[in-house]
């Protein structure tokens, strides 16, 4: 046979493959490895369930270390660009800062604990939004209780909080008003 034999009526050559084949060819390749590329970029079977445990554990085990008045323990689970937003007070974003920060807060109380009630976790796996509630007694005996707020992010495979902020369920002070006489004057 000869060369001419593989040609089409048309005189070209012949592909075994039209315009209309090629196109489904295409579709059905990128339908056929479009579940490989998923499975590829998908965290491994059980991460998100275990990482989950893994930062329910460390905030567990940051309310044990407070509890205990461990102020190198409790400062050791914030990330290094952490920020702590304190009820009251402004934002602290130095490690020295929010060392100093738990120090008088640790030296402030006779017992402090708390647990997550709820855990999300980013899809991606390296960073979750912790919320739970707090108990805490003063060294005056004034008990408080309340919610907090705390992001994690996974630095180095551990996992760091990088945001923390708390604040009480109970009423607010009533600001007190200045005595009669002494209103700023303008």
């Amino acid at each position: 046979m000869s060369i001419s034999g593989w040609k089409n009526l048309d005189g070209k050559w012949y592909s075994g493959l039209d315009g209309r084949m090629k196109t489904k060819f295409i579709l059905t390749l990128c339908v056929a490895l479009l579940p490989l590329g998923l499975i590829c970029t998908a965290p491994a079977a059980g991460t998100k369930g275990t990482d989950e445990q893994a930062v329910r554990d460390a905030d567990a085990a940051w309310s044990k270390a407070a509890g205990a008045k461990d102020l190198d323990k409790t400062v050791s689970f914030y990330a290094d660009d952490a920020i702590v937003l304190p009820p009251n007070e402004a934002a602290v974003t130095s490690k020295d800062g929010i060392r100093n920060l738990w120090k008088g807060f640790i030296d402030s109380v006779t017992d402090i604990t708390w647990k997550a009630t709820r855990v999300e976790m980013a899809k991606s796996g390296d960073m979750a939004c912790l919320t739970g509630t707090y108990e805490m007694t003063m060294k005056d005996g004034t008990k408080d209780h309340g919610k907090y707020c705390e992001v994690w992010e996974k630095k180095g495979g551990t996992w760091k909080c990088g945001t923390d902020i708390w604040n009480s369920d109970l009423p607010a002070a009533p600001a007190s008003s200045p005595a009669p006489g002494t209103a700023e004057k303008k």
